[in-house]
Formats: C-alpha cells, sequence, structure tokens
C-alpha cells in the first residue's frame, strides 16, 4: 500500500473509531448498531467491516484507546507524571467522547459477555512505569511495591469516577482525584517528593489548559 493510500485508511479506522465513540457514549454497546456508526463516520459499511469485522472489535479498540486520549501530550515525568494524568483524566472525562465511551465499554462490559481486563492493565503499565521513573528520581519511597500500588491506584480512579458519575455525572470528579493524592501522598513519596509534587488546583487547571 502506498503512503497516500496508507494515510487515507489510517484517516478512514480514525474516523470510524470516533464515530463508535459517540455512539457508544450514547447508547451503549447493546444500544449501538453498525450503520448508524457508519453514517456518522460519513463512509461505506464496507470500510467500517474493512477496518473492524465486527461490533465486538470496534468496541474493544475504543475500550484499548483510553490512554491516548491523555498521555501523549504530558510532558512531565515520575511521580508528577502519573499526578498529572489523574488530573487530566478527572476532566476529560466529562468532555472527550473516546475516553468516555472507553470507559463506559470498559465498565459495563460484562453485561454484553466481555472479559477484556487489557484496558486497566494498559492503565497499570503506564502508572507502573512512572513510580518506577519517581523512585529514580527520589520522590517515590523505595519501599513502595510499583505494580501492586499502580494496580491500586487504577482500581481506586475507577472506583472514583462511578462515584462521582452517579453522585453529579462527574462534576466533582477532579475535586475527588485530588483529595485521593491528599490521602496517598504521606504513604509513598519521600519528604523530597512530597515538597515537589504539586497536586494542587492550580496545577490541575494548569495541565487541562
Amino acid at each position: 500500500m502506498t503512503k497516500p493510500k496508507q494515510e487515507r485508511a489510517q484517516k478512514t479506522r480514525e474516523e470510524i473509531l470516533r464515530a463508535a465513540a459517540e455512539v457508544f457514549d450514547e447508547r451503549g454497546y447493546n444500544g449501538a448498531g453498525m450503520r448508524e456508526i457508519m453514517n456518522r463516520a460519513g463512509v461505506t459499511l464496507g470500510a467500517v467491516y474493512f477496518h473492524f469485522p465486527n461490533k465486538e472489535a470496534l468496541a474493544l479498540a475504543v475500550m484499548r484507546a483510553q490512554p491516548t486520549s491523555i498521555v501523549p501530550a504530558l510532558e512531565s515525568q515520575g511521580l508528577q507524571r502519573l499526578v498529572d494524568i489523574t488530573l487530566v483524566w478527572s476532566h476529560k472525562l466529562r468532555t472527550d467522547l473516546m475516553l468516555r465511551a472507553g470507559v463506559r465499554l470498559t465498565s459495563e462490559q460484562t453485561g454484553f459477555g466481555f472479559d477484556d481486563i487489557t484496558p486497566y492493565r494498559q492503565w497499570a503499565q503506564i502508572m507502573e512505569e512512572c513510580l518506577v521513573e519517581g523512585r529514580g528520581m527520589g520522590h517515590v519511597r523505595t519501599d513502595v511495591h510499583a505494580p501492586e500500588l499502580a494496580e491500586f491506584i487504577v482500581s481506586a480512579c475507577t472506583g472514583l469516577q462511578e462515584y462521582s458519575l452517579l453522585a453529579n455525572g462527574r462534576e466533582d470528579l477532579p475535586v475527588r482525584t485530588r483529595g485521593m493524592w491528599r490521602l496517598l501522598m504521606p504513604a509513598i513519596a519521600t519528604p523530597e517528593g512530597i515538597d515537589r509534587i504539586d497536586i494542587s488546583e492550580a496545577r490541575e487547571i494548569a495541565v487541562n489548559a
């Protein structure tokens, strides 16, 4: 495939994914239809099936695309990067269709017969890498077990967003996320880390600007 064709194919795939995210976000998995996704994307049904053989494949792609909405845009490192990921996540869950649809599908997947832990493991791996890097920078305590803590933070964030969704449509999710870090930071950060890692509302505003 020549480069222009590859670029067109990639653009078409992204348009289909975006349309699928819109439909999944509005209707959930069971309410979404391939023809509606086709119409939203402005492509033929053949094009949809060329890139995604069925609705399950589309849903899995949306679920696994969550980190791409956040991670590539961040420039911070180590423990600060981990904090920033959650601060951006807490805002984008209210505005980013791909992220919101991915979270909805991941949370509801057992209801439509999925058993895919990949999205959680993706986040845990990213967070573990941040913690290991933070330890090397002197910001994370040496007695912190990075894989265990990373999985805990993923679990905590999952619960936070579910609680916030039911309480007020995630309006207070950023506040809850900062509160989580106020509780966790003394247990995981070195004295230097506590002094240097910014979990403030000002930091939240800055990374979401």
